[in-house]
């Protein structure tokens, strides 16, 4: 294991995730600057260009942590610093779940309401300039058993709440949903 960053949710957007903090960081050794994403970042992407090898940043965390968030920060970072932010909008395009997937990963926990319970797995490639050429994200379901019960004030995946509250529609006929 090489750095670990702790990092707490605000909950709230605060102004040091900005394109300037993305530059200030670019460049710098680690432990130059205050511990932040952009600086784990950073250093994965120098020992990439520097010893050409793959690198990983595990994001880690319990519900409601930022684990989604810290990742699509860490992304920015690689598609700014890689010449890719503006032409390609890499994290926007690598995070994009369809409303029907988040549905289907998304359950309410006793700390956020729209926890989603999916294991993601993102790999980003480089090319020799390393510039992000492409990217691939595996999702895997975390909790199968939060389908035949949850805890306490918490809920079933969306998707469940959904199908019910469309039962009576044509296209769910055959479906065999009831009330």
């Amino acid at each position: 294991s090489g750095i670990v960053l702790v990092a707490i949710n605000p909950y709230e957007h605060l102004p040091i995730y900005e394109q300037d903090v993305i530059y200030a960081y670019s460049g710098q050794n680690m432990g130059d600057m205050d511990p932040h994403i952009f600086a784990v970042a950073e250093e994965a992407y120098k020992q990439m260009a520097r010893d050409e090898k793959n690198q990983s940043i595990i994001v880690s965390g319990e519900s409601g942590a930022g684990k989604t968030v810290s990742a699509k920060y860490a992304m920015r970072f690689f598609a700014t610093v890689g010449g890719s932010a503006s032409d390609t909008n890499i994290e926007a395009k690598v995070l994009a779940s369809s409303p029907i997937m988040e549905a289907i990963g998304n359950a309410k926990t006793t700390r956020n309401d729209n926890s989603s319970r999916f294991g993601k797995y993102i790999q980003i490639g480089f090319d020799k300039r390393y510039h992000i050429i492409g990217a691939n994200m595996r999702t895997y379901l975390l909790e199968k058993s939060r389908v035949v019960f949850q805890a306490e004030d918490e809920r079933n995946y969306h998707i469940f709440y959904q199908l019910c509250a469309s039962s009576s529609l044509p296209e769910f006929k055959d479906l065999g949903l009831s009330k």
